[in-house]
């Protein structure tokens, strides 16, 4: 993992494999050290442009996903770009989106969809997938068409 965070750097969460993904409000201004060299961001409207390449997710504040495929598929980029560098998964406040966002790449790192939240609350932060159908959306992510390696 030559390319990736440090457990140090901000937000940064340890995913069983080994993989280091870093979570992030938008809203705030970017925390010190390097730069994504790739990120997933979940908003309603259209994310700044970046000096890294980047998924836009949309997703509204408090919600889910609107495209569950295209949210599946960036799920997985992010994923696999993590073996081997900065990946970011952000949205405005960086707590219920975001956690959903690390849920899911928790879920295609191994852990059960039943216990992802659970994972991110413990490992990022405590309020992560803030509502009840965030909560929903990772605990189907795992068993539907639309996740990764399933149908």
């Amino acid at each position: 993992m030559a390319d990736t965070w440090s457990d140090d750097d901000a937000g940064v969460l340890r995913l069983p494999s080994g993989r280091l993904v870093r979570g992030r409000g938008l809203r705030r201004p970017a925390p010190p050290g390097p730069a994504p060299t790739f990120g997933v961001y979940l908003l309603g409207a259209e994310p700044p442009a970046t000096a890294w390449p980047r998924r836009w997710v949309r997703c509204p504040d408090f919600w889910v996903p609107r495209d569950s495929l295209d949210a599946a598929d960036a799920f997985r980029e992010a994923w696999q770009r993590a073996a081997s560098e900065r990946v970011e998964v952000g949205c405005g406040g960086g707590v219920g989106r975001t956690g959903t966002g690390l849920a899911c790449l928790a879920v295609l790192d191994g852990v059960p969809p039943a216990q992802a939240v659970a994972y991110v609350r413990r490992h990022y932060n405590r309020r992560a997938v803030e509502t009840p159908w965030q909560r929903r959306y990772v605990a189907r992510f795992g068993s539907t068409r639309d996740a990764p390696g399933t149908g």
